[in-house]
């Protein structure tokens, strides 16, 4: 079950507002668990049952952490409970590519392949064990009191609104809201625009390019012309497909009394790279700064110590991406490396580089990187990357110009308007007001419409951060 499904929108959340605004208010951090674990438990109860025992660590070891004094018991303490964590997420999420890595170098000595049934993947664990890792190191920085209401707790924890694909909620963000909390119709008419909105951008515009940029990297040898459409394409897509999921899932919050930070500000319009990363996943950004790239030492402790720190980062960021195959190590690399080049730009004092040109050169980076965040495997990623740079020569080849509809051309140029028109502030003010008004109300109803019209007849497409 997925957010843009007709079990969600005509079963379960009609279903669950109603029990959810008819009960007590001291009832409803029960009712939003025992939602979440019902929501989560539709794709497989086994996967539940893990869920539920992590919650139980998150849980048991901020009390633990609340109950040890001395600081060096703390620190101790919580060492293990993250091991615990992170070991549960590497067996998951590694152990298929460590046992196929190990594999591929035997078969070179003439070894049989070894008998080994795959590990199963549980949706959205990788942003659950980011968000228990984030409450742990909080407790034991005493930044928060460790929770002693299991069901509060796991309310927090299993929150279904953004359990699968983020953002990713810290405990501090949400810890009053948990305890007491008030929706009023003006708050959830916010919460269901903003929900219609990130409807409408999973629907019309990402579920659309998902067959055109299925196509384009599963092409052999692709043009220049079919690669950058390719590219441009799942550029778009996993946008507006991770956008439209932190919209819906910000407003979902919003219908429930919580306020959820953003998650995008416009990232295809940064300046920089360390601009991307200020406005892309900024949930995640921001965690790997507090969590993971401070605790380092930052640029705290001399330049070269500030290069490793960052390569170090954006290529744990780039594992915790996948772990399918080696590309998303690969992705994290040479974002890593970007954002070290331009820290070594700036500390060699070197001439800052034109805002139009600057802009342009890092989404020409961001889209070649992405090239590997999607292809399957690095000989796929060389065969987009031989094509982008014009070695399968130029032009559109028909099998992909065969396919490219005219659905897939308006959602790409409705994809480009809503990347640059937020920018356009200044259109806005030559619009009368009473239009304007009406604009922003009947557009997101409009787009909800016609994504529900087309979930009913080609089907519910899961996210794409689903996989994480």
């Amino acid at each position: 079950m997925v957010f843009a499904s007709l079990e969600f929108l005509t079963l379960f959340l009609p279903a669950f507002l109603v029990v959810y605004a008819l009960s007590p208010a001291r009832w409803r951090n029960a009712v939003l668990l025992v939602a979440s674990w019902w929501f989560y438990g539709w794709w497989s109860p086994m996967l539940l049952v893990l869920f539920i025992a992590l919650t139980l660590v998150g849980w048991v070891g901020g009390l633990a952490i609340a109950h040890t004094r001395n600081d060096r018991q703390r620190m101790g303490t919580l060492i293990v409970f993250v091991a615990l964590n992170l070991g549960i997420l590497c067996w998951f999420k590694y152990a298929n590519i460590v046992v196929e890595t190990f594999h591929s170098l035997r078969l070179g000595y003439g070894a049989l392949p070894p008998e080994w049934e795959r590990v199963v993947l549980p949706i959205g664990l990788s942003f659950i064990v980011l968000q228990s890792l984030s409450y742990l190191i909080d407790v034991q920085r005493r930044d928060v009191d460790a929770d002693r209401s299991f069901i509060q707790f796991g309310a927090y924890q299993a929150m279904f609104v953004h359990l699968i694909a983020g953002p990713i909620i810290r405990y501090a963000w949400v810890r009053k809201e948990l305890r007491s909390r008030t929706v009023d119709w003006a708050q959830f008419g916010t919460g269901a625009r903003r929900f219609m909105i990130g409807m409408s951008m999973k629907v019309l515009v990402a579920d659309t390019l998902a067959p055109l940029v299925d196509l384009a990297f599963a092409l052999p040898t692709p043009s220049l012309a079919d690669a950058w459409l390719g590219c441009l394409a799942y550029g778009l897509q996993l946008f507006f497909d991770f956008a439209g999921y932190s919209a819906m899932a910000i407003g979902l919050g919003l219908m429930l009394g919580f306020h959820f930070p953003e998650n995008f500000n416009r990232p295809y319009l940064a300046r920089s790279i360390q601009d991307f990363w200020r406005r892309w996943h900024l949930s995640l950004s921001t965690w790997l700064r507090d969590y993971l790239y401070i605790p380092l030492g930052g640029n705290r402790l001399g330049a070269l110590r500030t290069y490793v720190n960052l390569l170090l980062t954006m290529s744990i960021a780039g594992l915790w991406h996948g772990g399918d195959n080696w590309n998303f190590l690969l992705w994290g690399i040479a974002h890593g490396l970007a954002l070290a080049g331009a820290r070594l730009w700036k500390d060699a004092h070197l001439p800052a580089v034109p805002a139009l040109l600057s802009r342009a050169l890092t989404l020409a980076f961001v889209m070649l990187a992405w090239t590997l965040f999607r292809a399957h495997d690095f000989d796929a990623a060389l065969a987009m990357y031989r094509g982008q740079f014009g070695m399968n020569g130029v032009g559109l080849t028909s099998g992909l110009a065969f396919a490219t509809r005219p659905a897939h051309v308006l959602a790409i140029a409705l994809g480009i308007l809503c990347v640059i028109a937020p920018a356009q502030t200044r259109l806005r003010h030559r619009v009368p007001p009473r239009v304007l008004a009406f604009l922003d109300a009947a557009w997101p109803v409009s787009g909800f419409v016609l994504s529900f019209g087309l979930i009913t007849s080609r089907g519910a497409v899961p996210f794409l951060y689903f996989q994480f």
